[in-house]
């Protein structure tokens, strides 16, 4: 008898080794499906550039400021006598002028476009722009050789990141409607636009309004080049990410979009001070899970000022339930709930009395993993909640139909489905509460191994090893 108990420890001790090997094997089976949400990630990526390549990519706004060329003229003396020479010299040079008030009410709503199977969020609408200069003395000339100076009409220039996105520009002083010029006439901004000001007056004051039929996509930024921006930005993207160096003033945020209001201060920024000095255009910083945030785009033919203008006013339309993200959050948590499910399986199986092999503990297993793989591929298709309950549904009734002959009754296997069930809502929680997922799962960890001492409380585990407790037979401690 003695041996027979000895040979039945050491089959369990085999299993538990065994079992070891199965839950490796799943685990590189979970970095596999992994490794694919890497992959259709990355594809996701290359869509976006695909997009941003065929129409325009993310947008950031610079601007208006006034400029004026000018050159001075004038000779330069040497020698003396019959050896007397006058040399013409010429110096060109450029003015400008940053707004006092620069007030911006743009409303974006969503575009989406397609590339295959992947989805990239674009927008499209209008951005009016109302700009002050209390005075224009910055235009004025200074003659540094006292020579003579001729300057041309000012001019206000504008960039953006993408010019492929101004579907239509409207540029008036008053209510005289300015010629709006592409490229800016700036070394530093080569993508935007530029309106001669004829008859301006340097020493009187300018009021300019600006209407940009604008399209772009995912990120958007404004740079509050004036003493005073005030943004206000409408959409009906109900998940903005905010970004920049900004924050909003006030936001309002629904199911049926978004409106945030911003108002910065030259105290507060060196984006007019950035403007001036001709610093490049900043790229959008994006939801770091969401990816990269774009680089702005390059100058050809053209040196750019060292620095990057540093203050933006942004937002970024960025998809809370990305089918990949949430997908990888999902297989971030598969180990723990593959075990978890093991250990249900080990309890009711201890339970009831009946022994599992551990070919289908795999089997079980597996089931659980390919769940995350029926999650990544339903949700390219259909919406993630949907997917959810589709791949989960599946999994459970496989789980309840397999479990009802592995435990040998089918109120066993009903009462192995719901476990999963409660698992699997538990992940679906976890997922959705991104924020309190830390305190979410260690709940729930901590219920499963209260139910587990609950469930076990009576077991005498030397029995297992064909021993007894040493202590007199008495009622178990924390008996009901």
């Amino acid at each position: 008898m003695g041996k027979e108990k000895e040979m039945q420890m050491k089959a369990l001790w085999w299993k538990l080794v065994i079992l070891g090997g199965v839950t490796l094997m799943l685990l590189f089976v979970l970095l596999r499906i992994g490794w694919l949400v890497d992959e259709r990630q990355n594809r996701q990526r290359a869509a976006e550039a695909g997009v941003a390549a065929a129409q325009a990519g993310p947008q950031v706004l610079l601007g208006p400021m006034v400029q004026r060329s000018c050159t001075e003229e004038w000779e330069s003396v040497s020698g003396t006598g019959k050896d007397l020479t006058k040399t013409p010299e010429r110096r060109d040079f450029v003015l400008s002028a940053v707004p006092t008030e620069l007030k911006v009410d743009g409303a974006l709503n969503q575009e989406q476009r397609e590339r295959g199977l992947f989805k990239v969020n674009g927008y499209a609408g209008e951005v009016t722009l109302q700009a002050q200069w209390a005075s224009l003395g910055a235009l004025t000339p200074v003659a540094e050789h006292k020579g003579e100076v001729s300057c041309e009409d000012p001019r206000v220039m504008f960039a953006v990141s993408d010019a492929r996105g101004l579907r239509a520009v409207n540029v008036k002083r008053g209510a005289q409607a300015l010629q709006v010029r592409p490229g800016t006439r700036h070394d530093s901004y080569a993508h935007g636009f530029h309106a001669s000001l004829p008859d301006q007056a340097v020493d009187q004051p300018l009021t300019l309004s600006f209407a940009i039929n604008l399209v772009g996509m995912t990120d958007f930024g404004i740079v509050p080049a004036a003493s005073v921006t005030q943004v206000k930005l409408r959409s009906n993207w109900p998940h903005p990410s905010f970004g920049g160096r900004f924050l909003p003033m006030s936001k309002t945020i629904s199911e049926r979009g978004f409106e945030a209001q911003w108002q910065v201060t030259e105290l507060a920024t060196t984006a007019p001070r950035d403007l001036l000095a001709g610093f490049s255009l900043p790229g959008v910083e994006r939801d770091p899970d969401a990816g990269r945030a774009y680089a702005p785009n390059p100058v050809p033919g053209r040196e750019q000022a060292s620095g990057i203008v540093a203050d933006t006013l942004a937002f970024s339309m960025i998809d809370p339930v990305n089918p990949y993200v949430m997908s990888d959050r999902a297989i971030k948590y598969g180990l723990m709930f593959i075990v978890l499910t093991f250990v249900s399986v080990g309890l009711l199986e201890l339970l009831s009395r009946r022994r599992v092999h551990p070919v289908q503990y795999l089997l079980v297993g597996l089931a659980m993993t390919l769940f995350f793989l029926l999650l990544l591929s339903l949700s390219e298709h259909l919406s993630f909640a949907l997917s959810y309950a589709l791949a989960a549904g599946a999994a459970i009734g496989l789980l309840t139909f397999y479990g009802a002959a592995m435990l040998g009754t089918a109120l066993r296997g009903l009462g192995f489905g719901a476990l999963v069930a409660v698992l699997y809502g538990a992940l679906f929680i976890l997922l959705n509460l991104e924020k309190a997922s830390l305190v979410v799962g260690a709940s729930l960890l901590f219920a499963v191994l209260a139910a587990v001492m609950t469930l076990t409380r009576r077991i005498d585990w030397y029995a297992l090893n064909g021993r007894t407790a040493e202590r007199p037979e008495e009622e178990p401690i924390g008996s009901w």
